[in-house]
């Protein structure tokens, strides 16, 4: 089976507190809101303390076009991208040329040549890598990657294959926008970038256990186009959250997991830790024979 050899995170060179990250926004919005104060309360329902942004918290404050905010997004990608492989190449212990593929993963914002090319001239990487870049996934773009990765090493049991997930949300907050779905985003947008690297069964490891991928599914909600994503307009991407989110997770998510679990001839008792990207404010996470459901 494939294993994931290492892990490894760049942060961005901003923090802001919460806190801060409130106030600005009240400031934004307390003209179209008579109940901002209400709403204001979704910033202490995330449970985040601090985030981590690409830009100084003043810059948000200002209007900026889609050709500033897509230059803003392919400079810093490259540059935590290129930090996020060195270091996972580190991590792992292996020269540039152990690489035989590369899997980059975004949705935030606009490169072509994609971030794989960029960072593969920026890190002097090998020019035959395979280049598999994925846009448009959101939230699940880097789990698909991994699982794209472990296919890949499937086939060719001695590779070692890149992930690298870049998501810079906070350059796609429009100033202009005083939508509710602008100002969730807001409350819970920040940005990260994470590289793994997955490698085949025949590739020789050496040191501490790792975790290993048995298997991959990926399950397409029908006519779920307008549950989450971006409206592209004149000024960039305009997030779109629907209101019916938490009752889809409730409803929808854990019958697909135990879908998965049985076609792996399992059940709930096999499973002690479940991951998963909260999506709004519901995590689902087995408790003894329940599923329950839990505030992130």
């Amino acid at each position: 089976m494939p294993v994931i050899e290492a892990v490894s995170t760049a942060i961005p060179p901003y923090e802001a507190s919460q806190t801060d990250v409130a106030h600005m926004v009240r400031t934004l919005f307390k003209n179209d809101f008579g109940d901002i104060d209400r709403l204001l309360k979704v910033f202490d329902h995330g449970q985040i303390n601090t985030r981590q942004f690409a830009k100084p918290l003043e810059w948000y404050q200002e209007a900026h076009s889609f050709g500033e905010k897509n230059e803003a997004f392919t400079t810093h990608a490259v540059q935590l991208g290129a930090l996020a492989v060195e270091k996972c190449l580190e991590e792992a212990g292996i020269r540039k040329n152990d690489l035989s593929a590369f899997i980059s993963v975004t949705s935030t914002g606009l490169a072509t040549p994609s971030l794989d090319a960029r960072i593969m001239n920026e890190l002097q990487l090998p020019a035959h890598m395979t280049r598999i870049p994925l846009w448009g996934l959101g939230c699940g773009g880097g789990a698909a990657g991994l699982a794209r990765a472990a296919e890949y090493c499937r086939v060719y049991p001695d590779a070692r294959v890149l992930v690298l997930c870049v998501e810079l949300c906070s350059l796609t907050f429009q100033h202009g926008d005083r939508s509710k779905s602008n100002f969730i985003g807001a409350s819970l947008f920040s940005d990260g970038v994470a590289c793994a690297l997955v490698a085949g069964e025949e590739v020789p490891l050496i040191g501490t256990t790792r975790p290993h991928i048995m298997d991959t599914q990926t399950t397409l909600m029908p006519d779920s186009e307008s549950v989450m994503g971006w409206e592209v307009g004149d000024e960039g991407m305009y997030v779109v959250f629907s209101r019916d989110i938490p009752s889809i997770v409730t409803s929808w998510v854990a019958s697909n997991i135990k879908q998965f679990l049985k076609r792996l001839g399992k059940n709930d008792n096999d499973i002690t830790v479940l991951a998963a990207h909260p999506g709004e404010e519901k995590c689902w996470m087995p408790m003894k024979k329940h599923w329950t459901c839990h505030r992130t």
